[in-house]
């Protein structure tokens, strides 16, 4: 198979989808790759890593006419020209939290749209989580940022300062970015609060991360009384596949201390907050009711090193199996792995993404 790589368009998107390693490995399993022109210099690497590899430097019209196309973020309108019937197109689809143009382009163009954040694996989610982890570790690096007086916060140094009371950070959603983050905030030595609606794992990490971590069963109750101590609150809440319920309305925002930080790391799919509204790293913020909110949409590509690494670990047995087995096969012998199809040759195939966005779903299992 022929495999492209795009460059990454969204806004101060560093990383690439295929490092020079792994495409000299899908080179040696007797494919072809195709890496447009600078593809992979904010990531650090260059394209005659890539040739050394053994792939092809191409245009953007070259690079999406393969077979697959693997990217990092989800195709912006300029792209939707490019997609084609039968092409399989691998990456961060987002579709829920979307437009709804995006689906309606996949469908149309008869192409096979898999989404990296609907793989599952044993109960995980394993092509998210490690973009997940680094977001939640961002969401404290640059939520503290955002707490300083210079960009308009109360002043309060995130790190904790002998005789002066620590920072509280509160967390909503204990998956992996959640998780992630507040391991950062206690390491850093704030006082951190973690919600969640699973206790059990609540319990784990309450044992399991060091510092000055209180856990509670997320209700509307003990979020709105969270809420309204918090110094940065980051809200990390996923249901696989669907929007973003908004959990955190507009009352709660409005009863913070002034001056203080949110960071919606759901914001990719759709925002947990009544107020949140995508940001951009070039435009990272905004204020409302005299709280900073920061609702970047890819927070991991502020770290393209880290993140390509940490996700091309995790994506390329996937492509491996992808190119050697083909998705018809592959769904069909791994539920897990067709819970990732999003869109199916003309057909919307993920009933999360269809529900939330009220449009016509199709069973995949009577179409393959």
């Amino acid at each position: 198979m022929i495999i492209g790589i795009p460059k990454e368009i969204k806004n101060n998107e560093n990383r690439i989808a295929l490092t020079p390693k792994g495409t000299a490995l899908l080179i040696k399993k007797g494919h072809e790759v195709f890496i447009e022109k600078d593809a992979g210099i904010g990531s650090g690497f260059i394209d005659q890593e890539y040739k050394k590899a053994g792939a092809k430097i191409v245009t953007a019209q070259e690079a999406w006419n393969a077979d697959i196309i693997v990217k990092v973020k989800e195709p912006l309108p300029q792209e939707y020209r490019y997609f084609k019937n039968n092409q399989i197109i691998f990456t961060y689809l987002h579709l829920a939290g979307a437009q709804k143009s995006l689906t309606e382009a996949l469908i149309q163009s008869g192409c096979i749209a898999i989404a990296y954040e609907t793989v599952e694996k044993n109960g995980s989610l394993p092509l998210l989580k490690p973009m997940s982890e680094v977001a939640g570790k961002i969401a404290i690096q640059e939520g503290s940022k955002f707490m300083l007086k210079m960009h308009g916060g109360q002043g309060i140094l995130l790190d904790k300062i002998f005789g002066v009371i620590p920072a509280n950070v509160v967390i909503i959603g204990a998956g992996a970015s959640g998780t992630a983050a507040a391991v950062a905030a206690a390491g850093r030595g704030a006082t951190v609060t973690l919600l969640d609606i699973n206790k059990e794992k609540l319990a784990r990490l309450k044992k399991e991360i060091r510092g000055n971590v209180h856990t509670i069963i997320s209700t509307k109750k003990s979020i709105l009384k969270a809420v309204k101590k918090a110094d940065l609150l980051v809200g990390a809440v996923l249901i696989p596949g669907r929007k973003a319920p908004k959990i955190i309305t507009e009352k709660m925002i409005k009863s913070m201390k002034y001056g203080s930080v949110f960071v919606d790391i759901s914001i990719d799919q759709g925002g947990c907050a009544e107020t949140s509204r995508p940001t951009t790293h070039e435009n990272p913020v905004f204020t409302k009711y005299g709280i900073t909110h920061y609702c970047v949409t890819n927070m991991p590509g502020i770290v393209p090193r880290t993140s390509t690494l940490a996700l091309t670990s995790a994506t390329l047995p996937y492509i491996l199996k992808i190119t050697n087995q083909g998705v018809e096969k592959l769904a069909l012998h791994d539920n897990c792995f067709a819970k990732g199809i999003n869109v199916y040759k003309g057909n919307l195939v993920s009933k999360p993404v269809a529900e939330s966005l009220k449009m016509k779903y199709s069973d995949l299992t009577k179409i393959i």
